[in-house]
């Protein structure tokens, strides 16, 4: 379930999720796509959007503090990459889906496979 890879940009599909304006440095969204929990950030001028759940025990991982470029899940502490989505500490041993994101003008776009 969380073993999605990207090597190829060009088949995936592009949903706009937000404004530039409506994610200020600092900011993360919550958002749900074909219902899947997705987490947008940005963070220090990136844009990183990664699944909205720990890959130890389901929880969320949006309201988890930051580090720079990791996240930490609130209820057991396992790590995760932003820009990756790979899991870099204990419980967690199972990557997480990280979503490339582009911006387009002034929309925010997640690329996700096609459905």
């Amino acid at each position: 379930m969380f073993n999605y890879r990207f090597p190829e940009h060009d088949n995936l599909e592009y949903v706009t999720v937000a404004l530039r304006q409506e994610l200020p440095e600092g900011a993360r969204l919550r958002l749900v796509i074909d219902r899947q929990g997705i987490a947008l950030f940005n963070v220090a001028g990136g844009l990183y959007a990664i699944a909205d759940v720990c890959s130890h025990d389901d929880g969320p991982l949006a309201d988890g503090p930051l580090d720079g470029l990791e996240i930490e899940c609130p209820r057991h502490g396992a790590r995760f990459d932003l820009a990756s989505g790979k899991a870099l500490s204990l419980p967690a041993v199972v990557d997480i889906p990280a979503y490339p994101v582009r911006l387009v003008g002034d929309e925010v776009q997640i690329g996700l496979p096609p459905a």
